[in-house]
């Protein structure tokens, strides 16, 4: 049985903090807002504990989870050779959405970081979750509260759909501010490298550090071989009907026509402007936000995968964004969520389709 628990996002009430901390400290499970997406915590530094974890979302245990910490004491407690050039961005930028892959301590068990020798850690910039990790007297290691391959959750009903009688408690915090999790930097080389990209964009991180690799993983065209961070490998954030990425834009209609002639209910999962040109087009429609504002479209792209699956149709569509920004990261996860079925020209479609004439 899981108990749900209401919180004030900004000014959490300590005494239901307290309860859900007590949880963490006896080795269970709870579900808690971050600025980015809802996590699963559980006490980051007890094995067992992190085992529920895995177990309650089915998820693969050589995918390594975010530690999520509230103060700097607990970055030295988990994290080793921390460079002094990320210790003074980290001091600028947390709490924030960034994520840093660094040397792990030996207190670190192999459960939190799937086997690797490096921990990847944040300091959330959430109330409820900073007052959770501080109640808690220890770091939680917290990924995404949903069932492995689904979209992550940025409201609290996801979670219920996913995990309720799965963790012992969720704390409901109402919607959270990004939609899409942190973005993550392997910074035990030099230059460092993006392993998923997130709000913080890699324009940001360049400023920062001068130079940033980016491997050929980081626009969701791929899986990366190796897991060193969340995200990187596995299908993630996918809702369960079928979904095409359209980069181009200009071919979106002859896309749709060809489905729609050959049977398929198409829903199109689109931008403000570009949902306009499709009003009575025979389709259905889930706008997805501005495109003058890609981050009010990352907090909404879950939830409109989800709301994909509610739909009567055969086929969720969604077209390229700039990948400037936190365009990257929308893409990034798009992509992946198509399981890599992507289109650049409309004959694309039919490697992704069958054709049902």
């Amino acid at each position: 049985m899981t108990d749900i628990i209401k919180v004030d996002p900004l000014y959490p009430e300590i005494e239901k903090i307290k309860i859900a901390a007590q949880v963490i400290r006896s080795g269970g499970t709870v579900v808690f807002p971050t600025e980015t997406v809802y996590g699963i915590g559980a006490n980051a530094l007890d094995s067992e504990s992190v085992k529920k974890i895995f177990i309650a979302k089915n998820r693969p245990v050589d995918n390594p989870l975010i530690v999520h910490i509230s103060d700097f004491n607990q970055l030295f407690l988990i994290a080793k050779e921390v460079p002094e050039k990320v210790l003074k961005i980290a001091k600028i930028v947390w709490p924030g959405p960034l994520t840093f892959v660094l040397k792990k301590t030996d207190i670190v068990p192999k459960e939190t970081t799937g086997s690797l020798d490096t921990v990847a850690v944040r300091m959330p910039a959430h109330p409820v979750a900073l007052a959770l990790i501080r109640e808690s007297e220890v770091p939680i290691a917290a990924p995404s509260a949903n069932l492995a391959t689904k979209p992550s959750p940025t409201k609290v009903e996801h979670v219920i759909e996913d995990l309720n009688g799965r963790v012992d408690i969720i704390l409901d915090g109402g919607e959270t501010f990004f939609g899409v999790e942190s973005t993550v930097i392997n910074v035990t080389v030099d230059p460092p490298v993006l392993l998923r990209p997130g709000p913080f964009s890699v324009e940001e991180l360049e400023r920062f550090f001068g130079k940033v690799i980016l491997p050929d993983f980081i626009k969701g065209t791929k899986e990366a071989e190796v897991a060193l961070a969340p995200g990187m490998k596995y299908r993630h954030y996918a809702p369960k009907k079928k979904l095409i990425v359209v980069e181009d834009v200009s071919i979106l209609a002859s896309v749709i026509e060809e489905l729609k002639a050959k049977g398929y209910r198409v829903a199109l999962l689109c931008t403000k402007g570009i949902c306009r040109k499709f009003v009575n087009k025979e389709i259905q429609i889930i706008e997805l936000g501005s495109e003058e504002n890609l981050y009010g479209v990352a907090k909404n792209l879950f939830d409109c995968f989800r709301k994909l699956d509610t739909l009567n149709a055969d086929i969720g569509i969604i077209h390229g964004v700039s990948e400037r920004g936190i365009g990257l990261a929308i893409m990034n996860r798009a992509r992946k969520a198509s399981g890599f079925s992507i289109v650049f020209k409309k004959e694309d479609v039919w490697k992704y389709v069958g054709d049902r004439t």
